[in-house]
């Protein structure tokens, strides 16, 4: 089931339920749909979720190697393109003081 994240000054992000739930929790919340982030909440669950995207890189970078001797393999989309969307929505919001909620 998909989860849409929506902000006043930013176009909706839909995700699929795995992804956005693992996107909720790596911002520091706990999870639970519908959720919001209120504004003065956004620079934390912003820099958790930097954080977050930056370690699965690191992660991601000494796999390839691996990865590269099974070529039947279908190629994994990277956490970073998977939450591009809602980082830029989450700056958005910051900047404009708006709040991030997201719903099933």
């Amino acid at each position: 089931m998909p989860i849409t994240f929506h902000s006043e000054h930013s176009p909706d992000v839909l995700m699929l339920e795995s992804v956005a739930l693992e996107l909720i929790k790596a911002m520091g919340h706990g999870g639970s749909v519908p959720g919001a982030l209120a504004p003065v909440d956004l620079p934390a669950a912003l820099a958790n979720l930097e954080r977050t995207v930056s370690a699965a890189a690191a992660r991601a970078g000494g796999k390839a190697a691996a990865d590269e001797a099974d070529v039947e393999r279908e190629p994994q989309v990277p956490l970073a393109h998977r939450a591009g969307p809602l980082l830029a929505m989450l700056r958005t919001a910051q900047s404009e003081g708006d709040h991030v909620m997201w719903e099933r």
